[in-house]
């Protein structure tokens, strides 16, 4: 009986992983991103502007119904901004231009509609995505001085974030199917970081409930196989 048993589960996997449609691609996301800053009045400390970044890598979809998908992946992302903040030490207004990147996977659903013109589809994506800080830059150098109190010599730029983060994704954009297995497709993402990534003015600089968190606006262009 439990031979009977197993040979029907095997089965049963197997009809199911054999039935499932799986679409691997590659994309690239050229983004504007920024950091949301907050801190209490006195420290200044505000996003000032936002930055050109660029990413990419591996799309997955995989396919539960006609119209639905799981869709993750692997992406290299670039994140980041420039911030000012009040230092004590100088009397001066300070600029950082914080420049990161990210390894991050996402874990999201894809809703697609119907043909809304020949082998033409929109989707939906909402999700979150799950990532590290793997490399960073502040004014252009992984090293930093901090000009109130030079005397501490340089830190490694990439010290200033925590490494982890998890952000929320809204995606919408349209997929066309040039050819029996191969689709191209491109769309526009909102990536809205949920965590304080910030290491360095509250622990460092004394910035009480100092944070720092990401924000990006992508266009998502890519090519199924």
């Amino acid at each position: 009986m439990k031979k009977i048993f197993l040979a029907l589960l095997v089965t049963g996997a197997t009809i199911s992983v054999a039935s499932a449609q799986v679409e691997i691609g590659l994309k690239v996301s050229p983004s504007i991103t920024s950091l949301r800053a907050d801190a209490p009045s006195q420290y200044a400390l505000q996003s000032k502007s936002s930055k050109i970044s660029l990413g990419g890598g591996l799309v997955v979809d995989y396919f539960f119904g006609e119209n639905y998908a799981f869709s993750t992946g692997v992406e290299l992302a670039g994140k980041g901004g420039k911030i000012t903040y009040y230092d004590e030490n100088t009397r001066s207004t300070q600029t950082q231009k914080i420049g990161l990147q990210y390894l991050q996977v996402p874990l999201t659903v894809k809703l697609f509609t119907n043909d809304i013109a020949t082998d033409t589809k929109l989707y939906f994506q909402l999700g979150g995505t799950l990532g590290g800080a793997i490399a960073g830059k502040i004014d252009g150098d992984k090293y930093y001085t901090d000009p109130g109190n030079t005397s501490a010599g340089q830190t490694k730029a990439i010290k200033h974030v925590i490494i982890p983060d998890a952000s929320v994704l809204l995606s919408v954009g349209t997929e066309y199917q040039v050819g029996q297995s191969t689709k191209v497709f491109g769309g526009v993402s909102y990536h809205r970081g949920l965590l304080n990534i910030d290491n360095y003015f509250e622990d460092s600089r004394g910035f009480s409930s100092a944070t720092l968190k990401n924000s990006e606006f992508a266009l998502d262009l890519g090519l199924k196989f």
